[in-house]
């Protein structure tokens, strides 16, 4: 028996083999185009909030944004996925109207046309009446017919060979075993590729094709793969930038020194490859050192942008001053550049955040939020960040005028917050008097009712399921905060019940698991800033005192509710915000400054003052001792010396009356619990019995011992149960029971 191998000279069977191979590199990586980054997912979840007044060279900005939007889309992968698809596609087309041949099982009694129940007789005659018509020697070839001799002869074998083994025994043996009348046949290999690839030429063009492919490009691949891993960091920057913004950190750090160390970033440098680093470099500087005065730059400042050797570092820090002071270049080439370096400069902003956090020190984290605030809507982060300039038409003499004429009792900027609080009358009255219209000032009131102010409602510590904090448990801070945009009329009061944080019911395994909603807020109104970004609310704990964060950022950029309607109207609804860590090893109280940031509004932060009381891990398990066994009233057990049933055999009193002391005692002032038995080496079994007084103005009642009561007794507890079970009320354990009265009725084992 031979092996014999088949090209797919018609085409039938390649299309499967391309198709596989296609759908084993398209298919994954349509899925990580799909699942985009989150940055990506939001901008398309999250609504918008709409201006109706353009900025400054709008059509620049809109280039520049359209230009990002390019690269967090990865159009070479996109790219990659499409051309895949366009050959899935056309595979499943060679497959659809590629005619198939499939191979013709040979049967006898088709061949001499009779049924298979035909006798031998039947097959006799038939091959009879045959060999008249199709014998060779009956059969002329011509072109009539179209036959040829060879194409007779073969006709006529395939009748011999079909009576033959349906009338001879060896042949029929064959045709039954093999299928075949010849007996066993050869095996036949289909390989889904066309013949011309494996032809005779063709071998060493196909060798360069392999050896190309995994000698060279597989190895590229994975190594820019690799390397290109290790040179960047989890913030997804370089590793040499992250290096040179390392040397430039500084345990005090304002609006000058973050800017300089965001300029050592080596990410600049594919923005502003070659010479475009000098071009237009000293017009820029120029411009910058003109309004140093409007960008609040200090003179260590300016020196430092004069003495930087780097072409490309300079220019970068002229940029993003340019950019902050939203300074005019004259210049669009410089324009582009301008915005084109500010989202990069945001993304920089956050990484060296995280070096901060590293050190720990407060000043260096709270500038870089700052920054970012200032990154995000074209405002210098320094003493003249003004807030009013986020809403439209308003410059810094409008806004510098309107402040002149508000009484301030702080040295700081007046707020969005701050003006929309002011009498409608009054803003007017403002606008007019520092030159601005009534139409554009309707325009930044439109805009202001739109912003998310977190407005913070209460903010407490917590333990889930306990009522104290004991050293080194891990405490929750509970933030409840509502969105209510600047100039919100007619604000609901907030309930009591609102402000408050249930943990859910101990064996409610469902409520425990419940995931959290997840609802996002509109994109940050920021009209100067190339790109869409989501707004990040940054709550942590600092110590004021050594100028150290003591609980790092938590990050909030959706909430358990909805802020707003689908009309941009606010919901009111009180939001829940919690950040878990570890409580001191030590009791006592300790005081820490509770900071609220939001990274892409300025005037949004919010300070408050707040203690955390650590109290001793003793005063915790008295309560746990407390909270074990509760009042008959309160559906749960009590004690038997609850009842009157002391180890000293006193008179144990009616259930009348003390059903009628019970009934006069606040329930919350006789929860019991009963602490393991105890068997004292040469004495009698003991039951230790921990009563707690919660009221105020109650005194902690004595601890009472239980012994075995006389057997003579035991009779008359089991009336008084049955007299107690019959009003209604449930009482000791079934255990307590037969711990201390191993003859009482079985019906007691019920009362539990």
């Amino acid at each position: 028996m031979s092996n014999e191998y088949n090209y797919d000279n018609d085409a039938q069977f390649f299309p499967f083999f391309f198709l596989t191979v296609t759908s084993l590199i398209t298919v994954p990586l349509t899925y990580t185009l799909l699942r985009a980054p989150s940055d990506s997912a939001t901008a398309s979840k999250a609504p918008k909030i709409e201006s109706p007044a353009p900025p400054n060279n709008a059509d620049i900005i809109d280039t520049q944004r359209a230009k990002q939007k390019r690269k967090e889309l990865r159009m070479k992968r996109i790219i990659t996925a499409v051309t895949g698809w366009l050959v899935i596609a056309y595979m499943i087309y060679l497959m659809s109207v590629t005619a198939r041949h499939a191979p013709k099982i040979w049967n006898p009694y088709d061949i001499l046309d009779v049924g298979m129940s035909a006798t031998e007789k039947q097959i006799n005659s038939r091959y009879r009446r045959l060999s008249v018509t199709m014998h060779p020697d009956k059969r002329q070839p011509g072109v009539n017919n179209n036959l040829t001799m060879e194409a007779i002869n073969d006709e006529w074998v395939e009748i011999v060979k079909a009576y033959k083994a349906l009338t001879d025994e060896e042949i029929r043996n064959n045709f039954i075993q093999y299928g075949n009348p010849d007996g066993k046949q050869s095996t036949s290999f289909g390989i889904a590729l066309p013949h011309f690839l494996i032809a005779e030429g063709s071998g060493k063009y196909v060798l360069i094709f392999y050896g190309i492919l995994l000698g060279i490009g597989l190895p590229w691949l994975v190594g820019k793969w690799w390397y290109g891993m290790q040179k960047m960091t989890k913030e997804r920057i370089l590793v040499t930038s992250a290096g040179n913004m390392f040397k430039e950190f500084k345990d005090r750090m304002d609006a000058g020194d973050i800017a300089s160390a965001l300029s050592s970033a080596m990410e600049y440098q594919e923005i502003l490859p070659g010479g475009k680093a000098d071009a237009g470099l000293g017009k820029l500087e120029k411009k910058v050192q003109a309004n140093d005065l409007s960008l609040g730059m200090l003179a260590k400042d300016k020196k430092l942008l004069s003495e930087l050797d780097d072409a490309t570092r300079r220019k970068t820090l002229a940029l993003i001053w340019a950019y902050l002071g939203r300074i005019d270049l004259d210049d669009r080439t410089l324009e582009a550049e301008k915005f084109e370096v500010a989202p990069t400069a945001l993304r920089l902003t956050e990484a060296l955040s995280s070096i901060g956090l590293a050190y720990g020190f407060t000043q260096p984290v709270l500038s870089c939020y700052q920054m970012a605030q200032g990154l995000t809507q074209a405002i210098p982060p320094t003493t003249l960040n003004l807030p009013l300039l986020q809403l439209p038409h308003f410059t810094p003499n409008i806004i510098q005028e309107i402040e002149s004429k508000t009484a301030s009792t702080t040295k700081e900027h007046l707020t969005i917050q701050s003006f929309m609080a002011l009498p409608s009358e009054q803003r007017q009255a403002l606008a007019q008097a520092a030159g601005l219209t009534n139409d554009r000032l309707k325009q930044a009131e439109q805009v202001a009712r739109q912003l998310p102010y977190l407005r913070i409602e209460k903010a407490f510590f917590k333990v889930q399921g306990e009522k104290y904090i004991i050293p080194s448990s891990l405490v929750q801070l509970a933030v409840k905060a509502r969105f209510i945009p600047p100039g919100t009329s007619k604000i609901p009061s907030v309930t009591a019940s609102d402000l408050e944080d249930p943990d859910p019911a101990e064996g409610d395994l469902k409520a425990q698991n419940k995931e959290t909603e997840q609802h996002h807020i509109p994109l940050a109104h920021a009209p100067y800033l190339p790109r869409d970004r989501e707004p990040k609310w940054h709550i942590f704990l600092a110590d004021s005192r050594q100028g150290k964060i003591a609980v790092p950022p938590f990050r909030f950029s959706t909430f358990d509710k909805p802020a707003f309607n689908e009309d941009g109207t606010p919901t009111f609804e009180v939001v829940t915000m919690k950040m878990q860590f570890q409580a001191p090893p030590q009791p006592g109280e300790f005081k820490f400054t509770m900071h609220v940031i939001c990274d892409s509004y300025v005037g949004f932060d919010y300070k408050q003052d707040i203690s955390l009381i650590i109290d001793d891990a003793s005063k915790a398990q008295e309560v746990d001792s407390d909270d074990d066994i509760s009042e008959p009233d309160e559906g749960m057990y009590t004690c038997l010396s609850d009842v009157g049933i002391y180890a000293n055999g006193m008179q144990t009193p009616s259930p009348a009356k003390w059903l009628r002391s019970r009934a006069r005692r606040p329930a919350t002032l006789q929860r019991r619990k009963r602490e393991p038995s105890v068997e004292p080496p040469g004495g009698p079994r003991t039951t230790k019995r921990a009563t707690t007084n919660l009221a105020p103005t109650r005194t902690r009642r004595a601890k009472a011992k239980l012994t075995p009561i006389p057997t003579a007794t035991r009779s008359n507890v089991a009336k008084l149960h049955c007299s107690i079970s019959e009003s209604g009320l449930r009482y000791c354990k079934v255990l307590h029971c037969k711990r201390h009265f191993p003859s009482v009725s079985p019906i007691h084992s019920n009362l539990a």
